[in-house]
């Protein structure tokens, strides 16, 4: 059985008055009260519902969809801040020794997130990653003379998180 008691406290009753300032109309003599009930709160708001998508139709491409094809060059990919989705797929073009790569870099040092080296023509390796770059952040995609990168780029979502549909 819940019990019920009255708070009062002049340091309560003004932070609730600071905090929620519907409140404080009540004038004095009104004390506030509490009681040992546990009673739930549903919040039926369109925030506490979260995204509708799901998570892998959340990361889908469409239209917007930013395309690139990288031989013997170093191209910036995505120079904003946020969560991105890289699709593609690197290609040899002959047997020559090559050195290809996808990287995150700050201007002063980077990190390369894929290396793609191969002696042996025609071979295609396909990728799928998810990165996050922050303030002065870029991806960069390096590719050599015996090869191609071809890469796909969408933001899935902001710095904060929220996220972005196709």
């Amino acid at each position: 059985m819940a019990t019920e008691f009255t708070i009062n406290s002049q340091q309560i009753e003004s932070k609730i008055n600071n905090l929620l300032p519907s409140q404080a109309g009540f004038g004095p003599g009104v004390d506030f009260s509490a009681s040992t009930m546990v009673i739930p709160i549903v919040d039926l708001t369109e925030t506490a519902e979260g995204s509708p998508l799901r998570q892998d139709l959340q990361t889908s491409f469409g239209i917007n969809t930013e395309f690139d094809n990288v031989a013997n060059t170093t191209t910036t990919i995505v120079s904003t801040t946020g969560y991105y989705r890289l699709l593609g797929r690197y290609r040899s073009t002959n047997t020559s020794s090559n050195l290809s790569s996808v990287s995150i870099t700050d201007g002063i040092s980077t990190n390369t997130i894929l290396l793609f080296t191969t002696g042996q023509a025609n071979q295609i390796v396909p990728f799928d990653i998810n990165i996050f770059l922050s303030a002065g952040d870029s991806c960069v995609v390096s590719c050599a003379t015996n090869g191609s990168i071809l890469v796909a780029s969408r933001q899935i979502a902001t710095i904060d998180g929220e996220l972005v549909a196709p």
